[in-house]
């Protein structure tokens, strides 16, 4: 089977005989390891160069879509905006469509009021109607990739993010070192059950903590707003006062932070998610223990690849998981 590239390409790029590199190429004998290796970054070189000359003089528009807390939206755009000069030759841009609640049908309308878009970036429910709003994305040429929250019923080409239900349960497990013996229930902050990811990460959660016997209060349905989270919090609260611990899915962590501190009660471990401006403050001043983190720009850049891969302006390569980082106060990155 004839190889993308002529033997005499690769040869000029590594330096090699084209004896050799068709040697290697033919999976012959006699060739050692690390000419083997410089041939397959000759083909990598030449790969780089070959998406640079598709890339050049491109122009790129992006949508990135997003029902999600102000905090976490300014954080992924921001994120996003470093990364677009990183596609250079190409000119890629992006327009924000960015709101904190609202209901499926309004996603659904959103999505099918974009035009012109090259791609879309999509934080959104895992609801029919945004999955058909995506259907119809894609069946008029628009990739689209979830990210965080997948709608896995649609046909997005990709999903970004962490492993939820292993974050879940990362968790679980920090929570039940920091608590040791004592016998705390725990409280689950949600912002909404409809997005996907939210909900992973509870059953992770739940799962890794069944044998403990704990007590699991869930809070939910507060878009991570900090108002209406304090009120459900501390409503949660006072019904349950043997909960001294926290896993926060969903945000809104002043809030409740601020609702242990009204009714006066210690909360010995806080697990966050994302290392936003609140999340930040509130590992410096000591008030929460840890924050489950994942590297926005990597996610940004992946994301914004995946849609230029789609659209056949760079070359495919395969997905790696997005790693957990546990950021304590000890270890926080002096980039954010």
């Amino acid at each position: 089977m004839p190889h993308r590239y002529k033997v005499r390409e690769i040869a000029q790029q590594s330096g090699l005989s084209e004896a050799t590199v068709d040697r290697v190429l033919n999976n012959r004998p006699g060739v050692r390891q690390n000419t083997i290796a410089e041939v397959n970054q000759a083909i990598a070189d030449l790969d780089k160069q070959r998406a640079q000359l598709r890339l050049n003089g491109r122009r790129y528009l992006i949508d990135v879509v997003m029902q999600t807390p102000r905090r976490f939206s300014d954080a992924f755009r921001a994120a996003v905006e470093a990364e677009l000069p990183a596609f250079a030759p190409a000119m890629v841009r992006a327009r924000f469509h960015l709101w904190e609640s609202g209901s499926a049908a309004q996603m659904a309308e959103a999505l099918d009021g974009i035009r012109g878009s090259h791609g879309v970036v999509l934080k959104a429910q895992d609801d029919p109607d945004v999955a058909e709003a995506i259907d119809r994305l894609v069946q008029s040429g628009v990739p689209v990739v979830t990210y965080t929250t997948d709608v896995p019923a649609s046909s997005r080409c990709g999903y970004v993010g962490i492993d939820n239900h292993g974050a879940g349960v990362t968790a679980a497990y920090l929570v039940e070192q920091w608590l040791a013996g004592s016998p705390s229930g725990v409280l689950i902050t949600l912002s909404r059950t409809v997005f996907r990811g939210e909900g992973e990460r509870e059953v992770g959660f739940r799962s890794a903590l069944r044998s403990s016997g704990r007590t699991v209060v869930e809070v939910s349905d507060s878009d991570g707003i900090d108002a209406t989270n304090e009120r459900l919090v501390l409503e949660a609260l006072e019904a349950n006062p043997g909960v001294e611990a926290v896993y926060s899915v969903g945000g809104g962590n002043l809030a409740t932070v601020a609702a242990f501190e009204r009714i006066g009660r210690d909360c010995k471990v806080f697990i966050a998610h994302d290392l936003d401006a609140d999340n930040r403050r509130l590992l410096r001043e000591g008030r929460i223990s840890a924050v489950l983190h994942i590297d926005l720009r990597a996610d940004a850049r992946l994301a914004l690849r995946l849609i230029l891969q789609e659209r056949g302006a760079l070359p495919v390569e395969p997905a790696r998981p997005v790693p957990i980082q546990i950021i304590t106060p000890y270890n926080l990155p002096v980039h954010y």
